[in-house]
């Protein structure tokens, strides 16, 4: 006999103490007391929100909580069993058990660092969670997960990645003028500072290029600054320093003349000097200046051929003349004939490239009053000039006297007998004046 027919029984006992085997079940039957218990509903209603009953009635009956009725209960996908699963409609009009249909939950989920989730229902059935990061980060892995009613989640492996680049800016381009006489200018600027778009920390930040403060010499220079993260992810920016040299056009070499500038020769501020060769006097500026507005001052320079005025009126106007521009050596003698004359002379002959060189002019004074004449070279000058010339430089009509003058008319050397030109040029040389020409004409490419 099977545990149900054994229940069966037992709900007859209760009811009318006797039961009876009809081949369709057991079913009490008693005096017609008992039997207006037959087919009437007995137990509540089952009635299983979020589920399905089963029932099946002892003999069919309508109604599915007579006496003795067994009833299963199943629930809907996403809801599980909290009780018995199966129940009996008892003597005691109670059913044997307690049931409910609650909804499947599961469990909480992971937060992943530096993100987090949203969720359409919490941690229940069929509830969506969608992850999302903090600003900065990116999102590897699921993008959401669903509760599933195994208990269990669609998704979760999500984590919050740092792979955006740290933000820089570089300053604007850069430009400097240099200053007058340079060509270099110094650039100065504000660091840049970088931001990281996840956490805010950077590790390193590196610069390609002259730092600010430095002294960027004429040109485009490019620069770049380059910013780490904690996450090694890097951003460079980048900009350019451009340094200009105003200039002015190149002046050229004076013919017959040499020229000697400083700075570059052309920039803003430089100074270009002129000097003329031996037998030539300058002609505009002796120096010219590279103005802010990239024209020379002054007036072009030019190198004429020196013409002495014999026929002024005094000696003293006569040496104005060559006054800063050239040396004097003046050969007094009593007579052409003059034997020391005659090798002084003679000496010189073979040395006028030396004598240009040096800025060297020869007067010569021969006879003696009334019948003394001078000249420079071929040109002659006036008996009473001649005769002032050697009144002014004390100079004795009647023996050989040399003379040796420099730039600024001073008395530099005497003699009374005559030196070879090896001689003259040694004492000029040693002049402050001659050690500079010397540097500027070898520069020049000037010789002998």
């Amino acid at each position: 006999m099977d545990t149900w027919m054994c229940v069966y029984m037992i709900v007859g006992l209760q009811l009318s103490g006797s039961f009876a085997y009809d081949g369709s079940g057991y079913w009490p039957y008693t005096d017609d007391e008992d039997v207006r218990y037959t087919g009437v509903p007995w137990c509540a209603p089952v009635k299983v929100k979020h589920g399905q009953v089963s029932c099946q009635t002892p003999r069919g009956e309508r109604y599915k909580n007579v006496l003795g009725t067994r009833c299963k209960i199943r629930c809907k996908t996403g809801y599980e069993m909290h009780g018995s699963s199966e129940i009996l409609c008892m003597a005691n009009k109670q059913w044997s058990g307690n049931y409910a249909c609650r909804e499947v939950r599961c469990p909480k989920l992971a937060m992943p660092s530096n993100g987090g989730y949203k969720c359409s229902d919490g941690s229940y059935f069929n509830s969506r969670c969608q992850f999302f990061c903090s600003p900065g980060y990116t999102l590897r892995g699921d993008h959401s997960a669903t509760c599933q009613s195994s208990r269990t989640w669609s998704g979760g492996n999500s984590v919050c990645v740092d792979v955006d680049p740290p933000v820089i800016k570089c300053p604007n381009i850069k430009e400097k003028t240099a200053e007058p006489g340079k060509l270099t200018a110094k650039v100065t600027w504000d660091t840049p500072e970088g931001k990281d778009t996840a956490d805010g920390i950077l590790t390193d930040v590196i610069l390609k290029g002259k730092p600010s403060g430095s002294h960027f010499p004429e040109g485009n220079h490019k620069l770049s600054y380059t910013v780490f993260d904690r996450a090694e992810n890097k951003a460079t920016c980048r900009f350019s320093v451009r340094v200009r040299v105003r200039r002015c056009t190149p002046l050229s070499v004076p013919d017959n003349g040499w020229m000697k500038c400083d700075s570059a020769g052309d920039n803003y501020g430089a100074t270009c000097e002129f000097r003329c060769l031996g037998g030539y006097e300058l002609r505009g500026s002796a120096a010219r200046v590279c103005q802010f507005n990239m024209e020379w001052s002054g007036l072009e320079t030019s190198c004429a051929p020196m013409n002495i005025n014999v026929g002024v009126r005094s000696a003293a106007a006569l040496l104005d003349q060559f006054y800063e521009k050239r040396r004097i050596l003046i050969i007094s003698a009593p007579s052409a004939a003059n034997h020391y004359y005659r090798f002084q002379m003679t000496n010189l002959q073979h040395a006028q490239c030396g004598l240009d060189l040096r800025h060297v002019t020869v007067i010569e004074l021969v006879g003696v009053y009334p019948a003394q004449i001078g000249r420079i070279r071929h040109r002659l000058i006036p008996p009473g000039l001649a005769v002032q010339l050697r009144l002014l430089l004390q100079l004795s009509q009647n023996s050989f006297n040399l003379v040796l003058l420099d730039k600024q008319g001073v008395d530099k050397q005497r003699y009374t007998f005559p030196i070879t030109a090896a001689e003259i040029f040694t004492t000029i040389d040693t002049f402050p004046l001659r050690t500079e020409e010397a540097i500027l004409q070898k520069e020049a490419g000037q010789s002998c």
